[in-house]
């Protein structure tokens, strides 16, 4: 549809995610230029370019010289499209004169003459159709009819000023194979988008845009993940936390773990973050699920993201222990949600966790783990600030975000693979120790930045029953470290996990 945005009509794209980069689309009656690899999209955007001007009432016009028209019917078939009879494809192909050799120009150049054909064919189905939305498909031909800069550039702009007089949206693709670098459009463009197609090591591509160039308007800068599927392309536009603000009020939100909450200083509060540090097998998984338990049982909507662990795995494992995230699910409450690494960039998962907290009103997140989220980025250098953007919008949307994160070794000094823990408002750290010929767990919470806890160290099991968390361990010392010393008078690891123990 066309719309209007701070008095200047724009016409939508069709893609969603891409108007809302653009601040509404494309500024009708203006010059567009859309450039990537082949492969990266463009033909699939600017088809939808066209649907959407058919669906608001307007003629659309593609002019093909790379692709047949059958080609490009077939495509759009594979989206679930139809074109139908408002868009128009005008299919440019050579006259038959300059493919058979005998007939070749000896005394002219032929691509003068081939130039000027395919202008004036462009020309005259454009008066024929009167359309307002146009795609050119793709410079590329142009650029090889024109041969030199200043031809090519002079061309660019007859059909600029052509167009504009007719008060048509023109879309122009690049696919970038010439073998100099070649940015005459640019200059000549009013807005251009480039695309762009990723392969990491391991894993699908990834892709993503930039629009670097739109005059008069504000557009959202950077590079936005975006994917192609069957229905077209999706654009995930980057996070920007400071653009989302809602108003709620700060209660404390508790575990139902009595051991756990009395560690906390009763709770966390809501809108705030919380890191689980552990190394693996502690249970980082199993204390963020007691606060979607909790969420649950108050009536609340909560939302799981599972990087690591295999969900039938993980549904009979919890089970057992009375957390049943099947029902949980069955009855609306809980969102559960099975990433794949490999096959998913940073900006759409970032695209999911919004939609569970905009439409479904989640609030509480839990991403198990931050290993995986990693993973999902081998080659992205700015997981931090991605991390970041993500706790910082799910914060002031009122939202309680549980990240776990794997640390490296089991006793002693141990490492995790990225340093988060001063994003995060609060810090759980989990330890395994060695005590009377046992291994043992240990939980503390380290930092609290939005009120009291408890400085002490609590030993906690993991039972039939659940999770159970002791009394703190005050006649112990070195339990972080692994290897424990005892300064009391009396073994309180026993009735730890009986006097003051909570199950969940």
């Amino acid at each position: 549809m066309t719309t209007t945005i701070d008095a200047q009509p724009v016409a939508r794209t069709g893609v969603p995610g891409l108007d809302d980069i653009l601040s509404g689309g494309l500024a009708q009656g203006n010059l567009f230029l859309l450039e990537g690899d082949p492969g990266t999209g463009k033909t699939t955007v600017a088809i939808s370019f066209l649907m959407a001007g058919l669906q608001a009432g307007e003629r659309g016009l593609y002019v093909t010289l790379s692709e047949t028209e059958r080609e490009l019917r077939n495509g759009a078939a594979s989206h679930g499209w139809e074109i139908g009879e408002g868009v128009s494809i005008f299919e440019v192909v050579p006259p038959e004169s300059l493919i058979d050799a005998d007939q070749q120009q000896s005394l002219l150049y032929s691509s003068d003459l081939e130039l000027g054909e395919t202008t004036r064919a462009i020309l005259g189905e454009f008066e024929r159709v009167k359309p307002q939305r146009v795609v050119i498909d793709s410079l590329s031909e142009i650029r090889l009819l024109a041969q030199n800069s200043l031809r090519y550039r002079r061309q660019i702009l007859a059909l600029k000023h052509y167009f504009a007089r007719h008060g048509a949206t023109v879309l122009l693709l690049d696919d970038l194979t010439s073998e100099t670098s070649e940015k005459t459009v640019h200059s000549i463009a009013h807005g251009v988008i480039k695309l762009e197609e990723l392969s990491p090591d391991y894993g699908a591509e990834r892709r993503r845009l930039k629009v670097s160039k739109y005059r008069g308007r504000a557009y959202r800068g950077g590079f936005h993940d975006f994917t192609i599927r069957k229905g077209g392309v999706a654009v995930y536009p980057r996070l920007v936390s400071g653009e989302h603000h809602t108003r709620f009020t700060r209660n404390q939100v508790t575990s139902d773990v009595q051991g756990l909450d009395a560690l906390l200083g009763g709770g966390v509060e809501q809108g705030s973050s919380t890191l689980i540090l552990g190394p693996a097998g502690t249970g980082k998984s199993l204390f963020a699920l007691q606060f979607i338990a909790a969420a649950v049982r108050r009536g609340e909507r909560a939302a799981l993201f599972v990087f690591d662990e295999e969900l039938g795995l993980l549904f009979d494992r919890v089970r057992k222990m009375g957390i049943d995230l099947e029902a949980m699910r069955a009855d609306g409450r809980l969102h559960i949600e099975q990433v794949d690494a490999a096959e998913l960039s940073p900006g759409e998962f970032a695209h999911r966790v919004r939609q569970r907290v905009d439409a479904a009103q989640a609030k509480t997140i839990v991403i198990d783990s931050l290993n995986g989220y990693q993973a999902a980025m081998p080659q992205e250098n700015a997981l931090i600030l991605h991390v970041h953007e993500l706790l910082q919008y799910l914060n002031r949307q009122g939202a309680n975000t549980f990240l776990t994160v794997a640390q490296h070794g089991l006793v002693g000094d141990m490492k995790a693979p990225v340093d988060v823990t001063y994003l995060a408002d609060t810090v759980i750290l989990l330890r395994y120790f060695e005590a009377l010929g046992r291994v043992r767990r240990a939980v503390s919470v380290i930092k609290k930045r939005t009120g009291h806890h408890e400085e002490s160290i609590r030993e906690f099991r993991i039972g039939s029953t659940g999770l159970s968390v002791g009394q703190p361990l005050t006649e112990f010392q070195g339990v972080l470290r692994g290897v424990p010393t005892f300064v009391g008078s009396s073994d309180p690891l026993l009735r730890a996990n009986t006097d003051g123990g909570s199950n969940a």
